[in-house]
């Protein structure tokens, strides 16, 4: 079930905030954002040119913002960045983070210095990835995302079978194939060149915010780029805060969100898990005359119990809730009662869950 928004004051919502991300986050009110997609600088250690086999230059990521002096200094960067964006975290809220091998095993070695509590690794395998032009190494064909909550125990967001219906039915794995941004995906600058060099795939973020997040939610992204973050969560219906120092992609990223059409209410409308879904005691239905007491359940294979006015049931020796009874004349360690008993109307049998779902759809 979707959270009910709350109203957060003092956080600029759906903009993008023009400064260092560290400096922008400790500005921020603490415990205000649900969920952090961050996409920081990899660290590459490019040394040199890069050239195809016919002689064209690679465009390989190569940006000042991408260069530290050495591996304590991008440690430090990757500790104050991920501390300011700890605290900003609601009790149960969550993080993504995305890097390659270059960046990513410090990131969560830093995770868990800190206290968060890593959830998954999901390997982002790219379908088109770029080749090994030197032919020295494998192609690199994937990333790595890790999913962590604020802390053991947090009750972050998990839309289980969201992700399943996104998958025809099939739960959810932590390996996504999924293609890098091209064609009409691929922003471009004023110049015809790339806008960002590191641009995110909508795919890719379209299943983390619906996987993890619901409408309402405020989604930070203190790595802006040039927006995919702000874009797709301003179509689910979320609200977004973006972080980037750089104008150029602050100007694409504007006027790339500027297009984007919020869904409507019924479109943001997912699949949700039952245990997501309100909790009907057994003997609401009791107490409001859709079962009576002394009514007679079955279950399909023809055991019978009888309802009491306290929302038990009786059948032969056995007394207890509905679980209880139906896992004592099965002989079972646990029985869901909702799907195993039945009640009589109009000459045929209807699954007690039926009623739950009738109480369930009142709340709503």
């Amino acid at each position: 079930m979707a959270k009910v928004k709350t109203e957060v004051v003092n956080l600029p919502l759906n903009t993008i905030i023009a400064d260092d991300c560290i400096d922008a986050m400790r500005e921020l009110p603490a415990a205000s954002i649900d969920l952090i997609f961050a996409d920081p600088p990899y660290n590459l250690q490019l040394k040199g040119d890069l050239h195809r086999p016919d002689n064209s230059m690679v465009d390989a990521v190569d940006d000042h913002w991408d260069q530290f002096d050495s591996f304590k200094v991008y440690d430090k960067f990757t500790r104050d960045w991920l501390s300011a964006a700890r605290r900003l975290l609601k009790p149960h809220g969550a993080i993504w983070v995305i890097g390659s091998y270059h960046n990513v095993f410090r990131m969560g070695t830093e995770l868990q210095n800190q206290g968060f509590w890593i959830l998954n690794d999901v390997i982002w395998r790219k379908s088109n990835p770029m080749p090994n032009f030197r032919g020295k190494r494998l192609t690199n064909a994937h990333e790595t995302l890790i999913w962590a909550s604020k802390e053991e125990g947090a009750k972050y967001t998990f839309n289980y079978e969201a992700l399943k219906a996104l998958n025809e039915g099939i739960q959810m794995r932590s390996d996504w194939v999924l293609p890098i941004c091209t064609g009409h995906e691929r922003l471009k600058n004023e110049q015809g060149d790339k806008a960002h060099p590191t641009q995110k795939p909508e795919s890719l973020l379209h299943r983390v915010l619906i996987g993890t997040t619901n409408p309402g939610d405020v989604i930070l992204d203190p790595f802006f780029g040039t927006g995919t973050t702000g874009a797709v969560a301003k179509m689910l219906g979320r609200d977004f805060i973006g972080i980037e120092r750089e104008e150029a992609y602050r100007k694409v990223a504007e006027k790339r969100i500027s297009r984007v059409r919020r869904l409507d209410r019924t479109s943001l409308q997912v699949s949700t898990s039952k245990r997501a879904e309100p909790r009907v005691p057994f003997g609401q239905l009791v107490e409001r005359g859709m079962l009576r007491p002394g009514e007679v359940l079955t279950s399909m294979n023809g055991k019978t119990a009888k309802v009491r006015a306290d929302g038990t049931l009786v059948a032969a020796d056995v007394t207890g809730s509905i679980h209880q009874v139906g896992a004592a004349l099965e002989g079972a360690p646990s029985c869901n009662g909702w799907t195993y008993w039945q009640y009589k109307r109009d000459g045929r049998h209807v699954p007690i869950d039926a009623l739950r779902q009738q109480i369930r759809s009142e709340m709503n």
